[in-house]
């Protein structure tokens, strides 16, 4: 019960503060980042100074799969229990995902230029990527095209458990198959093959991303939420 009812009054009261607040943060994690990451790390033996721009790809990456996973979750958790208020929140978190899947895959091609020699190649963890990008903007046309609430509801959670099958694919894609992607650097499991040097101006990197996706997130879900009032709604 304690899913089953959520007043938008009393949400609103809260998520309608936090934005300055994330945002404040996120300007201050990312400078020392951007600091980190293009002043103080050292360049690449092989790739030179071309290997900062993992600084944006990778953590780019991490955050699109991340949401999506978590899109995911809250799909199958709202609409076994009827929790519209989840729904509410992976209709926030798309956008950000999207994007964030859109600046990897162009991030990677840029990176791929000097690397591979190419801007393109059909590589498994590259077409992977570009598949989620397929189902991310698949989940947002959805909710655009129907206005019908369990419909939406019902379609958004197939489109969303679908293309979680791809998440998996995209984390082993370079185990699995020969690619012209590296296997993975970083491990939470053993110990990470990359430099403290380059881990830790990655780690702040991807905590400024994740900082910007709850922004971009919280005012998503305001909006949503200002819609719900004006049509009189007590409940979500």
């Amino acid at each position: 019960m304690m899913f089953k009812y959520f007043e938008p009054n009393k949400i609103f009261s809260i998520t309608s503060k936090a934005p300055k607040y994330v945002f404040i943060l996120f300007i201050i994690v990312l400078s020392i980042g951007l600091v980190e990451a293009l002043v103080l790390s050292p360049e690449d033996y092989k790739q030179s100074h071309s290997v900062r721009i993992m600084y944006v790809h990778v953590p780019a990456a991490w955050i699109s799969l991340g949401i999506f996973a978590s899109i995911t979750v809250m799909s199958i958790i709202g609409y076994i229990f009827k929790i519209r208020n989840f729904f509410l929140i992976s209709k926030s978190l798309a956008p950000s995902g999207f994007v964030f899947n859109i600046i990897a895959l162009v991030t990677g091609s840029i990176w791929g230029k000097p690397t591979w020699g190419t801007w393109w190649a059909w590589d498994a963890r590259i077409t992977s990527m570009l598949i989620l990008a397929l189902f991310y903007l698949l989940y947002l046309i959805t909710w655009r095209i129907y206005q019908d609430n369990e419909k939406v509801f019902k379609i958004t959670s197939i489109i969303t458990i679908l293309g979680i099958i791809n998440v998996p694919i995209i984390k082993y894609s370079v185990d699995w198959w020969s690619t012209l992607h590296q296997s993975a650097s970083i491990s939470f499991l053993s110990k990470s093959s990359i430099h403290s040097s380059m881990l830790f101006p990655l780690m702040i990197m991807t905590a400024a991303f994740a900082l910007f996706s709850i922004l971009i997130f919280l005012m998503k879900y305001n909006t949503e939420l200002i819609k719900i009032k004006n049509k009189g709604l007590d409940r979500i």
